[in-house]
């Protein structure tokens, strides 16, 4: 309707402001949907009760040294493979150490399977040193925060796993290649009897694995942290003899191999300090234990435990020199025994790392996967400790170490360890979409002899 000037109403111009209000906002909605959809689809609010449910569930059974829970944990996860129709298998390596070996078979057997591996295992916590019993989960509803020893190291990781495998089969999603996941027992005490057992066994050869992914540190940034190698332990013990009353006894010709330690040790954390390195890249040696060999006022024999990591990229031949020449001369009736001493090279004799670069088609697909998701790397680094993961570069195996946790502090092993809940589901959508990528994923026909290129 006009008005006697032909121009239209005041009315019928509101009504045509208040449309045209409706057609944006409904395009903008639009946009927002569709850019949400390739970011990749969140839980739902019963999916995410769920999962924050069984993730605190895993990590109320104690699993910690020196005597972990292993068969509950392995009763607790064949609960969670049955809903979700994977084949299971338990394993053994040492009697009461069981390891769960989960399978989802590929529609392509001859392409090389996709390890996910995890511990089930924790180190000791100090209950009278936090805030919340160490094993209760507590969830504090005001920041969200799952209390837990575990909670980072890394129940988080083998529960993520399975949640975001939950996700791709309730998709239809169909994998290319077969699917293990491991749950090992023993990493927090060398895996001897866990993952070093399992990598060397008939049982792994037969797998035929092809990748693994496994633990990587939390982040206190925006960014992902991710892990192409790691260091070796070391584990050395000096020992030292003397006069019980006169010059050079025991103890101060270990106290002077303690000092000539202690220098090498500030010069290596200098040079992170001043930015030259990264910590995973620099030698490091912590004095474990200091003992004195009888009980007398100038003991005759005394001894110092050190625990020294060695990244991949050491000259070890200079180091053992060191050791040798300038740590535990003989000139000071000093001598020196290696009660662990992992080799930093795998079986080809090659650096016992992952290339994390464009030459490897597996960081390839692990960034544009974390991408995809709507995370993001950080620089790839070598791990400052040591994992499970060694054991399989050891075998030429490409591994990533990698725990999809931003935003959170670093307290592995640390009193009062969490992990809050909107990581941990976020993490369950990065694993999404990394598992997708890697299971769908059919240009690795590689053989067991050419993986030492990677």
């Amino acid at each position: 309707m006009k008005g006697s000037n032909g121009l239209a109403s005041p009315r019928l111009l509101r009504l045509h402001f208040v449309l045209l209000f409706l057609l944006l906002s409904v395009a903008v909605l639009t946009v927002a949907a569709l850019e949400n959809e390739n970011k990749g689809s969140s839980l739902s609010g019963s999916e995410a009760e769920s999962a924050i449910s069984r993730f605190r569930e895993y990590l109320r059974i104690n699993t910690s040294h020196p005597e972990p829970d292993y068969a509950a944990a392995v009763l607790f996860l064949r609960a969670q493979v049955d809903d979700l129709g994977l084949e299971s298998d338990v394993l053994e390596f040492a009697a009461g150490k069981p390891l769960l070996l989960l399978r989802w078979p590929g529609r392509i057997p001859s392409l090389p399977a996709l390890l996910l591996n995890s511990h089930t295992d924790v180190v000791p916590a100090e209950a009278l040193k936090s805030a919340h019993p160490p094993f209760s989960a507590d969830l504090d509803p005001t920041t969200g925060n799952i209390y837990a020893r575990g909670s980072q190291d890394m129940k988080c990781v083998g529960l993520q796993y399975l949640e975001a495998i939950r996700r791709l089969r309730a998709a239809t999603f169909a994998p290319d290649r077969t699917i293990y996941l491991s749950f090992v027992p023993d990493e927090e005490i060398v895996g001897n009897d866990g993952a070093a057992g399992f990598a060397a066994s008939e049982k792994f050869q037969e797998m035929k694995v092809g990748v693994v992914l496994d633990e990587g540190l939390a982040s206190p940034g925006e960014e992902y942290r991710v892990f192409y190698g790691e260091r070796s332990p070391w584990w050395l013990v000096i020992r030292a003899r003397g006069a019980k009353l006169y010059d050079g006894s025991a103890m101060e010709n270990l106290m002077k191999s303690v000092e000539t330690v202690r220098r090498f040790r500030a010069a290596q954390f200098d040079l992170v300090k001043a930015g030259v390195k990264a910590e995973g890249e620099v030698v490091s040696v912590n004095l474990v234990y200091l003992k004195a060999g009888t009980p007398s006022p100038t003991p005759s024999e005394a001894e110092v435990g050190l625990d020294i990591q060695v990244p991949p990229n050491a000259n070890t031949e200079a180091l053992e020199r060191c050791i040798a020449e300038e740590w535990a001369p003989s000139s000071r009736n000093l001598t020196f025994e290696f009660k662990q001493k992992v080799s930093v090279h795998d079986m080809f004799g090659k650096p016992a790392i992952t290339a994390a670069d464009n030459s490897n088609p597996w960081w390839m697909l692990l960034e544009e996967a974390v991408k995809k998701a709507n995370g993001k790397l950080s620089k790839p680094e070598i791990f400052p400790a040591s994992t499970d993961s060694r054991f399989f570069r050891e075998r030429g195996i490409p591994a990533f170490g990698f725990s999809p946790m931003a935003n959170t502090p670093i307290l592995l092993h640390d009193h009062n360890e969490f992990l809050n809940k909107d990581e941990y589901l976020k993490g369950i959508e990065i694993y999404e979409s990394i598992i997708k990528a890697f299971a769908s994923y059919k240009g690795d026909t590689k053989d067991e002899e050419s993986r030492a290129e990677l």
